[in-house]
């Protein structure tokens, strides 16, 4: 079993790239954590929570699988695909620019000019992505996953360095924004560099039908997924207020910053990797059993010391929370296992599939997170585990039990 597990090379190689991407971005992510939590009040990092949940939401609609078409597209049709997915970056990015500007100026107005104005300023982000857009697609259709991984890395981990120098020298929610939109020049001269590719006029344009059958569900789930992951802290903040929100915030970085991570990396590397396996099912189970391989020493270590470097990193006043970082951290499992099924799911060409499920867990953590809420932190984070698990270990077992292709012929 372990021989056949390290037999793929590629893949291990490419997780262990983007999971060393992730985690430098986490790994700066956590100082950033460690300085608002020493500079800035509880309320700013709640205003500031608020615009990044609502951002992160909006965000979620650039992840379109527009991508995943360049990367599964035959050769012979590969200009004609990256000629109508570059239009289509466009579109999307501009639309969404001015939808969370939009939104950012109905906020001022209304009265919410903190988290209006943030979310405003964040928009200014989209409009340098879809001009490295199809060249990040190119690179990772050839294999070149590491660097990718390394401008992915940079650039995150750049912004949260900005963010750590802004928090002691301005103690505003301003600087868990600015740094964002700062780097993302630098990343789109980065991905250009790394894989030049321009639009030819002379070049016909594939069909839209297909990204948008494709496209439709798949930016539906992350849509869901993203508000999996965010409508708990909006839910947090409208029925408990800012200060309670930017408490909550620093709990969930703190216990599930691996586990998004690592989920990260893996689902970036996962699908083309699954396209080029013929057996998808063996395929998966050992992308499974690998991955649960990687990430539960991390997971148990980091459960087991919370109650002592949730107090040294954040300060006395938030050793309250350790216990809830201890539960959160488990979510990992789970989110790993689902995550490996939900890359099998789109290359088979049944993203339906996963959106219903994201739809099902995010609709009940919101549930959960309404009901729960009055009940403190810590009972909050168990019942975000305990829901995660259920849905979404019933969702992949049917999916990882059925036979393999070696199985089947041996019958």
């Amino acid at each position: 079993m372990f021989r056949s597990l390290f037999s793929t090379p590629s893949f291990l190689t490419n997780l262990m790239a983007f999971g060393a991407s992730e985690i430098s971005g986490k790994a700066t992510r956590l100082l950033v954590v460690v300085a608002i939590s020493r500079s800035l009040s509880a309320e700013n990092v709640g205003y500031a929570a608020a615009a990044l949940a609502v951002g992160e939401v909006l965000k979620s609609l650039t992840e379109n699988g527009i991508g995943q078409r360049i990367i599964a597209a035959h050769q012979e049709d590969l200009e004609a695909v990256c000629h109508a997915a570059h239009r289509l970056f466009w579109g999307y990015c501009v639309g969404l620019t001015l939808v969370q500007a939009t939104l950012g100026l109905g906020l001022y107005f209304a009265g919410q000019t903190t988290v209006g104005a943030l979310i405003g300023l964040m928009a200014i982000e989209y409009l340098f992505m879809p001009a490295g857009l199809v060249q990040v697609a190119l690179a990772m259709r050839e294999n070149r996953l590491k660097r990718v991984a390394m401008i992915s890395a940079a650039q995150v981990s750049g912004a949260n360095l900005i963010t750590v120098a802004l928090a002691f020298i301005w103690a505003s929610p301003l600087v868990l924004i600015l740094p964002r939109v700062l780097t993302a020049p630098v990343w789109l001269l980065a991905v250009r560099h790394l894989r030049p590719w321009q639009r030819k006029s002379e070049t016909p344009q594939a069909a839209l039908r297909p990204f948008l059958t494709y496209g439709v569900p798949v930016t539906g789930i992350e849509l869901v997924k993203a508000l999996r992951l965010h409508a708990d802290k909006i839910v947090v903040g409208a029925l408990l207020g800012p200060k309670a929100l930017g408490i909550y915030f620093l709990a969930f970085n703190a216990g599930l910053s691996l586990a998004t991570s690592f989920c990260a990396a893996l689902g970036i590397v996962l699908f083309p990797h699954l396209c080029q396996e013929a057996d998808q099912h063996a395929a998966l189970r050992r992308t499974v059993t690998l991955s649960l391989a990687c990430i539960l020493p991390f997971v148990l270590l980091q459960s087991l010391f919370a109650p002592v470097y949730v107090p040294l990193l954040l300060g006395a006043k938030w050793a309250h929370i350790a216990p809830t970082v201890s539960v959160l951290c488990f979510a990992a499992l789970p989110l790993t296992i689902w995550t490996s099924v939900a890359a099998s799911l789109r290359v088979s060409g049944r993203p339906r599939i996963e959106f219903t499920v994201t739809l099902m867990l995010a609709t009940a953590l919101v549930i959960s997170a309404i009901l729960t809420a009055p009940y403190g932190l810590t009972t909050m984070a168990t019942a975000y585990v305990t829901t995660t698990t259920i849905i979404l270990l019933a969702a992949a077992l049917p999916h990882l039990m059925k036979p393999s292709l070696q199985e089947l012929r041996k019958v």
